[in-house]
């Protein structure tokens, strides 16, 4: 199993290969594949997650960059853009009747890890 630590639109997500994610609307088409260039962490083991701190004989491979690796790259594709669930914003001040209400949709885009190396 390979891992990941990506940053991108200023949050960092915990990535493996396959899987699905909505992260920061990002300016790309719909099917496009890009790199993930700002990777935090890289971690590769033959067994499951909670064995990543085994003993000297199924170790893992970690690296931990300083404050980005150069050599790793997560490939993902772009499978949408959408918007997420609606937040009120309420403002309300007692005493001098004013009240302001509105909804806020944050847009995302939906990728898909691709690989890890």
């Amino acid at each position: 199993m390979t891992i990941a630590i990506i940053k991108t639109g200023g949050k960092q997500y915990l990535v493996s290969e396959g899987q699905k994610l909505k992260i920061e609307k990002l300016n790309r088409q719909e099917g496009d594949e890009f790199e993930f260039d700002r990777v935090l962490l890289f971690a590769n083991s033959s067994t499951s997650p909670s064995a990543m701190s085994s003993g000297p004989n199924g170790s893992p491979q970690v690296k931990i960059g300083q404050p980005y690796l150069q050599d790793v790259k997560v490939k993902a594709k772009v499978l949408g853009e959408g918007k997420g669930e609606k937040k009120i914003v309420f403002r309300f001040k007692s005493k001098t009747r004013y009240k302001k209400k509105k909804g806020h949709r944050q847009p995302f885009t939906e990728v898909q890890i691709v690989s890890i190396s």
